[in-house]
């Protein structure tokens, strides 16, 4: 009996995922340089070790919280085989390298997923969200299935590093439509605008489903990018991805204020982070990107798993107008001045006059909303105001700029990695819309243009076919 106990499948997946985890973490500690090829099939080198560490832990942690969290679902099994057989998938392409196995790879993802998203096979919602976001994934596989195979067709080459090498000898009008149907497949996995409605609709899977989505799965176009890094470059779509992802990252955190449902904010916030890191591919910081989705998984996966803690009932309020005094105001522009340069001297990102300077605004504005949010917090002293921003601040910046630095080094085999590039008038221009949106948002003044609040509250609700259309069947 405690044999069976012990190793019922829950137990098995995590156990597997965890010794895979311990193995990858220590290949990556002892391995030195990793540099493996199978039959020019599979590829493994320090950059797909260090994604497979990220891939086994979370499938390691969400397995283990599903065995107790599933407990008595009808569907505990399929979930756990579907849960495994995503993850492995995965691993697989991150690994692959003959454009059969990672075109084929990406397309097992999405059908893994959208099986994950209708578990439930009694429950109408769910089915009618897996059709949703299967056909969303399929074209995300048609898309990049015809830029690649566009590459591979004028260039010859059957693999992944075979086309990257040939790219610069490309006429441009190939790496311009590659480009861009391998963008519109990154767009589609990251549920980035006009492809977003499957996301929201997805909120259906169960928690422990809606954790591997937000931490493995929408974040895979961040690598997709990086490991097309060379073709982005060559066609001269960076201001096209920088565009785009700004636009959604200020557009998603507009409609994350007007959510009521935990779950449906956690979808929009998690459609501004995508929306960040493909500003970042943008930039042409790749390493940055990668280093994002990574935080970007641990700390949405940890959301997700403890969603449940905020689902509570309370009485609607008013919301908070936002009102800060001089004195605040001095201290906000003081200490986001300060993080700003802590940033760029743990980085190097903002030292000279490059597109990393978005980046550095962007922290230096993160640090001043945080440090906003402590100085009116009337529970805290004044001492405490003035020393527990510097405190966040140096520990939360140094921390990031340790595993920025780290996922640099570890992405060292990946071409074109990081290359900053001469600010452009675009950028500026964009640079200016995007902090005027910021500023209207955190100052509520979308909330006195009545279309302008309707129009945010339609473009986040979920897929009109997905809402109760079983009930009409």
């Amino acid at each position: 009996m405690v044999f069976k106990r012990f190793f019922n499948l829950p137990n098995t997946v995590t156990i597997f995922f965890t010794v895979l985890f311990v193995a990858n973490i220590l290949l990556l500690i002892f391995g030195g340089k990793i540099s493996y090829e199978i039959e020019d099939v599979f590829r493994i080198n320090t950059f797909t070790v260090l994604i497979w560490s990220v891939v086994t832990f979370f499938g390691a942690v969400i397995s283990r919280y599903a065995s107790s969290y599933l407990t008595g679902f009808k569907f505990h099994t399929k979930f756990m085989l579907m849960c495994t057989g995503f993850t492995l998938s995965v691993m697989v392409f991150i690994m692959s390298n003959h454009v059969i196995s990672f075109l084929g790879s990406w397309l097992v993802m999405g059908i893994f997923m959208a099986k994950l998203i209708g578990v439930d096979s009694r429950w109408g919602e769910a089915k009618e969200a897996s059709k949703v976001a299967q056909r969303f994934f399929f074209t995300g596989s048609a898309f990049l299935s015809t830029g690649v195979l566009l590459l591979s067709f004028h260039s010859n080459q059957l693999t992944i590093d075979g086309i990257i090498a040939q790219v610069n000898t490309l006429p441009y009008y190939v790496t311009l439509i590659a480009s861009i149907f391998i963008i519109l497949a990154a767009l589609v996995q990251s549920a980035i605008y006009p492809f977003h409605r499957w996301l929201l609709s997805a909120m259906t899977s169960p928690t422990p489903a809606s954790a591997l989505m937000h931490a493995g799965f929408v974040n895979g176009s961040g690598i997709l990018l990086a490991l097309f890094a060379t073709l982005l470059f060559s066609s001269n779509t960076l201001s096209l991805l920088f565009i785009i992802g700004g636009l959604t990252a200020i557009v998603a955190q507009f409609t994350k204020l007007l959510q009521v449902n935990v779950k449906q904010k956690l979808a929009c916030s998690t459609i501004a982070q995508m929306g960040f890191m493909i500003m970042q591919c943008g930039l042409g910081f790749f390493n940055a990107a990668i280093a994002h989705l990574i935080l970007h998984g641990f700390y949405k996966a940890y959301l997700f798993l403890s969603s449940g803690e905020e689902i509570k009932q309370s009485i609607p309020q008013k919301p908070l107008e936002l009102k800060i005094k001089p004195l605040q105001a001095v201290l906000v522009l003081i200490f986001g001045a300060l993080g700003a340069l802590l940033f760029v001297t743990l980085t190097g990102k903002g030292a000279s006059l490059d597109n990393s300077i978005f980046l550095t605004l962007i922290v230096s504005i993160t640090v001043g909303q945080a440090t906003y949010n402590i100085v009116k917090e009337k529970s805290l002293s004044t001492l405490q105001k003035l020393v527990v921003p510097p405190v966040l601040f140096i520990a939360g910046i140094g921390v990031y700029a340790l595993f920025y630095n780290g996922v640099t080094l570890l992405m060292a085999d990946l071409p074109m990695a990081v290359v900053p590039l001469q600010i452009t008038t675009v950028e500026i221009i964009f640079g200016i819309i995007f902090l005027v949106g910021f500023f209207i948002m955190k100052l509520g003044f979308y909330r006195n243009i009545p279309w302008l609040y309707v129009k945010l509250l339609n473009v986040s609700q979920p897929y009109k076919k997905t809402i109760l259309k079983y009930k009409n069947s």
